[in-house]
């Protein structure tokens, strides 16, 4: 979202914004950007500091304990003191009248903490055999139906009522590898699904599961 009534540099946004492959859009009144940030989800947030009522917007962003914190917020505006920069909470900032070299430095930066965040929460749908191993003796067979870099949704025929570590063994699918890592139950449902959250996973197979479901994102 573009909070911003400066046309001409919200059409140069837009150009370059377009070009990195993310959707734009343009909000020129403060009040109303905040009103659709309590009801929408946005990946990055670029406010026009010379716009009238943006200084309060930003203190209230910065007060406002839903919005998420890892959300990219670019800033923009005339010169300005560093400090005042800084009092903002933004990770970027440019001035105006944009160079379009630094804002496409500045831009692509944003787009790649976009890309990490969306991939970060992405639950990639999967239907393949898991073993949850409770304990040293009692092993569970479940059907997975969701992974992600966190953690696992699984399907099972019974109750899963364990407050011990369980360790979560599957195949990836299309891959040589088969994940094993440690995890703890997040939550059961009485339709015999559970969430599983991982505690423990080694960073070389930690690597390779952000490929693999990097690479199944972009596929779609």
């Amino acid at each position: 979202m573009v909070v911003s009534r400066d046309w001409q540099e919200v059409s140069v946004l837009e150009c370059i914004l377009g070009g990195l492959h993310i959707d734009v859009e343009v909000e020129s009144q403060p009040e109303r950007a905040q009103a659709k940030l309590t009801k929408a989800k946005v990946d990055a947030l670029i406010v026009d500091c010379d716009l009238g009522g943006t200084d309060r917007f930003l203190r209230n962003l910065q007060r406002d304990s839903h919005f998420p914190l890892n959300i990219p917020l670019v800033v923009m505006s005339g010169p300005r003191a560093r400090q005042d920069i800084d009092a903002t909470g933004a990770l970027f900032s440019f001035e105006k009248p944009i160079s379009v070299e630094q804002a496409v430095r500045t831009l692509s930066a944003a787009r790649n903490l976009i890309l990490d965040g969306r991939l970060r929460y992405h639950r990639q749908a999967i239907d393949v055999p898991v073993a949850l191993l409770c304990g040293r003796r009692k092993r569970v067979q479940a059907e997975l139906v969701n992974l992600s870099q966190g953690g696992v949704g699984v399907r099972l025929d019974r109750d899963l009522n364990v407050k011990q570590p369980i360790q979560v063994s599957f195949k990836l699918p299309g891959t040589r590898c088969t994940v094993r890592a440690q995890g703890e139950i997040a939550w059961t449902d009485a339709s015999g699904y559970a969430g599983i959250r991982f505690t423990d996973v080694p960073a070389r197979l930690q690597k390779g599961l952000r490929l693999w479901l990097a690479q199944q994102y972009f596929s779609q």
